[in-house]
């Protein structure tokens, strides 16, 4: 009797004519999906793109795992803009948040958040959320209050925390964050950080007790668990090394020391700092420490091998304000430009992807692409329709199937701050148009990134045919903005 159950059950697979060599396995899971923004990093501040003086094993550890992107851009060169295009996959001549439009001001009782996405926004988010995931936002959102159509719980995620403000993220000891449009009060006072040395404003005025970024790593370990068995998708957009130079000892301690530095008192904005060169680093290095203890639990969670991990940077480094010194961590690794500018330090960024098991280990992959791809790479590995949007998806290259990977026939920017920029690139043909705004006929530069990758020898006089293109890509690509403010590169008015 025994042999013969044993003999049903051996034949069993056939006579259902199941043929899988693992018969009646349930079906695989959506894969998980975290995409971890940085907030202006830039290109050369990882071990994995040169870095010498800050530390960043975690992510190097990540880069060493996955795929290390060479030729990867930010949507803009700065915050909101980029947000916007990433999560609704349009170019900058498309998309509907083109810059940072204020609405409010830097206290609590006039925080009034930026432009918000308007209603009938497809984020994402939304597309993710029609194919089963649970979606959440955490760290800084910058596209609307909780109380405006910009609201991240009416653009696509069930589950939202952090800052909803980006002024409010120059400060990273807040009186509160924002959780699900309620607010979460932090164990901090209130804290001007747009403000010079004072006697009565001493260094550790500038320092809370609740560091926010600990905040928000504690809840994306905690949604990860929470929906360690269904699909989900978690936007963990770290402010990160945005201004202001805030950071715990236990970050700037490992640097203390290693640096010739001068206090920075606060004379170019944002608060004052005693260890601005330590502070910068520690700040990166906790950043790093925060992916780390993601890692760690997508590993404990046994969500390895079915999680995609997404880190990149909404642009490039900052300014030479607020004791940053960009020069000094050589943190473009000699690319020309900073953020708020088009050149490719302003928009070339740090990208790796890691998917144990799926994507092969110690990569490095030049193919062009741009964060406005976002979409439509997760619609194909969903094998879902992607709404429509700009992008193209680079799946195929994450995955090792180079001769599947369709190439940008151009990339496009328009920037209408500090002066009004566009640029084109075409290849390895870059062409940027700088100071639009008081020269709407401001002439082309045109630089050959093969062999100039640091944008220095303009040859615009020499390739007249370039530049007939890339004018008429721009009369092709760019639709007029809803706001005065931003519509330079074609306005109807003087």
């Amino acid at each position: 009797m025994q042999q013969k159950i044993y003999s049903i059950l051996f034949f069993l697979p056939l006579l259902l004519g199941i043929h899988s060599e693992k018969p009646l396995q349930p079906a695989r899971k959506k894969v998980n999906i975290i995409y971890i923004y940085a907030d202006d990093l830039g290109y050369g501040e990882l071990g994995a793109y040169g870095q010498e003086k800050i530390k960043t094993p975690h992510l190097d550890q990540l880069a060493s795992e996955g795929i290390r992107f060479t030729q990867h851009y930010s949507s803009a060169p700065v915050c909101a803009p980029s947000r916007c295009m990433l999560l609704t996959g349009k170019h900058p001549g498309h998309a509907y948040i083109r810059g940072n439009y204020e609405l409010g001001e830097y206290s609590d009782d006039m925080e009034g958040g930026q432009m918000p996405l308007p209603e009938g926004t497809t984020t994402i988010g939304h597309m993710l959320q029609k194919n089963g995931y649970h979606t959440g936002i955490i760290g800084k959102w910058g596209l609307g209050m909780n109380t405006t159509t910009g609201s991240p719980n009416l653009q696509g995620f069930d589950y939202a925390y952090g800052y909803l403000c980006q002024k409010q993220a120059h400060n990273y000891y807040p009186t509160h964050l924002w959780e699900n449009g309620k607010w979460d009060t932090l164990q901090n006072p209130p804290i001007t950080v747009h403000q010079r040395l004072k006697p009565e404003t001493p260094f550790d005025y500038f320092i809370g007790k609740e560091y926010a970024v600990d905040n928000m790593t504690a809840k994306a370990l905690q949604f990860m668990r929470q929906q360690k068995d269904q699909p989900f998708f978690l936007y963990l957009a770290f402010p990160l090394p945005h201004l202001s130079l805030q950071v715990p000892a236990k970050a700037l301690a490992p640097y203390l020391g290693k640096f010739r530095e001068e206090p920075y008192i606060g004379d170019r904005n944002y608060a004052p700092q005693q260890y601005p060169l330590s502070a910068y680093a520690g700040m990166i290095s906790y950043l790093d420490q925060q992916v780390g203890l993601v890692m760690e639990t997508l590993k404990t969670l046994g969500l390895e091998e079915n999680t995609l991990v997404l880190f990149s940077s909404d642009n490039g480094t900052t300014l030479k304000v607020g004791g940053v010194d960009a020069a000094f961590f050589n943190s473009t690794q000699g690319l020309r430009g900073l953020k708020m500018e088009v050149y490719e330090g302003g928009i070339r960024v740090p990208f790796l992807a890691r998917w144990k098991g799926k994507i092969a280990a110690g990569q490095v992959s030049d193919h062009v692409s741009v964060q406005y791809d976002l979409m439509a790479t997760l619609a194909d590995l969903l094998h879902t329709q992607a709404p429509v949007n700009d992008g193209i998806s680079y799946l195929p290259t994450l995955l090792g199937l180079k001769q599947l990977q369709k190439q940008h026939p151009f990339l496009y920017w328009e920037y209408p701050e500090n002066g009004g920029q566009i640029a084109v690139r075409m290849g390895d043909w870059k062409g940027v148009k700088m100071k639009m705004k008081g020269n709407p006929q401001a002439p082309w530069e045109l630089y050959n990134l093969a062999s100039d990758r640091a944008e220095q020898h303009n040859v615009a006089a020499e390739q007249g045919n370039w530049v007939k293109k890339m004018d008429d890509l721009v009369k092709e690509v760019h639709v007029p903005s809803h706001i005065k403010e931003w519509e330079f590169v074609s306005p109807k008015f003087k």
